[in-house]
């Protein structure tokens, strides 16, 4: 695999308006994030030679890369579409790393967003949470994703004894941060009590181990290190990247609790010449409160059946050993498909710049982000750093 280590940078970042936004197309707030992220690096739409875009399920254009870039009025030598469920946008910045330094483009503007929350509507939604179920042997059956997540996290409280209190400390210690992000979906805040009594939605999981469905966008511009550095913002480096697939269907996953999450890191440490004991902070992808507990562990942060010790005792709060989901995940900051992912990587940008305002974390030279989509089948690990190593 093509190392992109310290050959690529996040020259700029940029957020949509994030919530309920009635008045805005998926088009119009992956334009809005798109524009702000552009601006951010201090260069202008004439810049810009590379697009890369997730897959939306609001809007109908069969090549979104070129409606968006038609939109904007962009002239590209390289665009793609992306899908990898949850984990696209992984793959998106790990494409966009490798365009510039190979080449094809100088500067690469990676996008992804949609309108779930008023572009969709809640039939629609649930649709779309049981389509993802084998045609044959899952979907008939009226599975869909919470509850394949709830098998998978009834499994590891089995078999480690983990608690319905444990998986609520997650979602509490979370919307905290997202109080502390000027541009969080959730403005209240959230107690242990709440949680867990709030509805079922598949038992074990209650209405707040559960992501939002928000309207959102994400953008990031990826250039080369060498052009990076004349830039007006501080470059952000990659360092590694890895992905895994190891299964479509929850039915042909080889194991409930380790999936391809470890190979993925595994892959990104390798690259990047590092290990967990070097990472200061991580952004842990969220759809449940039971992912970023597994995918922590698997990337080497805690120990197997260990994980909820990391929000028991503080560790990964803002001010603790390990903070993770700075920005509020998106349990609380923002869930619109990929996009969810995609803030991941934008507030680790964030964090490394020293620029996150009161959720800023002491330590913020090296970032681990992992995204994972499905049924923890697509997994990616992106290692960002402050300075090359």
């Amino acid at each position: 695999m093509m190392s992109i280590r310290n050959q690529a940078v996040v020259a700029g970042i940029g957020q949509s308006a994030i919530g309920k936004v009635p008045e805005m197309s998926a088009l119009e707030l992956c334009a809005q994030a798109a524009r702000r992220a552009i601006r951010d690096a201090g260069l202008s739409l004439k810049d810009i030679d590379g697009l890369v875009t997730a897959y939306s399920m609001t809007e109908s254009y069969p090549v979104l890369y070129g409606a968006l870039a038609e939109f904007m009025g962009l002239e590209l030598s390289y665009g793609v579409e992306q899908t990898a469920g949850g984990g696209t946008s992984g793959v998106m910045i790990h494409d966009a790393a490798l365009a510039v330094i190979s080449g094809r483009a100088k500067a690469v503007l990676v996008v992804s967003g949609d309108n779930r929350a008023t572009g969709m509507g809640r039939d629609n939604a649930v649709s779309a949470l049981a389509a993802w179920g084998h045609p044959e042997y899952e979907y008939p059956y009226g599975g869909f994703i919470p509850a394949y997540y709830a098998m998978i996290a009834r499994r590891y409280m089995h078999q480690y004894g983990a608690t319905s209190e444990d998986l609520a400390r997650v979602a509490v210690t979370q919307r905290a941060h997202a109080l502390r992000h000027p541009n969080a979906h959730m403005k209240t805040p959230l107690s242990l009590e709440q949680v867990l009594t709030s509805k079922w939605i598949a038992e074990p999981f209650r209405l707040f181990d559960c992501c939002l469905i928000s309207d959102a966008a994400g953008a990031m511009v990826i250039t080369r290190a060498d052009r990076g550095r004349d830039l007006p913002q501080p470059p952000v480096y990659l360092l590694g990247a890895g992905e895994a697939f190891t299964h479509e269907h929850i039915l042909a996953a080889p194991s409930l609790l380790r999936s391809g999450a470890h190979l993925a890191a595994g892959r990104a440490y390798k690259m990047a010449g590092l290990g967990p004991a070097d990472v200061d902070f991580a952004e842990l992808y969220d759809c449940f409160t039971i992912t970023p507990m597994l995918l922590a562990e698997e990337c080497g942060l805690a120990a197997p059946g260990e994980a909820a010790g990391l929000w028991q005792d503080g560790c990964a709060a803002i001010a603790g050993r390990m903070p993770i989901n700075t920005h509020g995940g998106m349990l609380s900051h923002a869930h619109a498909g990929a996009t969810g992912g995609l803030f991941d990587s934008i507030e680790a940008v964030e964090q490394i710049r020293g620029r996150a305002g009161e959720r800023q974390v002491q330590r913020h030279e090296i970032a681990l982000v992992h995204v994972e989509g499905g049924i923890m089948s697509n997994h990616s690990t992106l290692l960002y750093g402050k300075q090359p190593v």
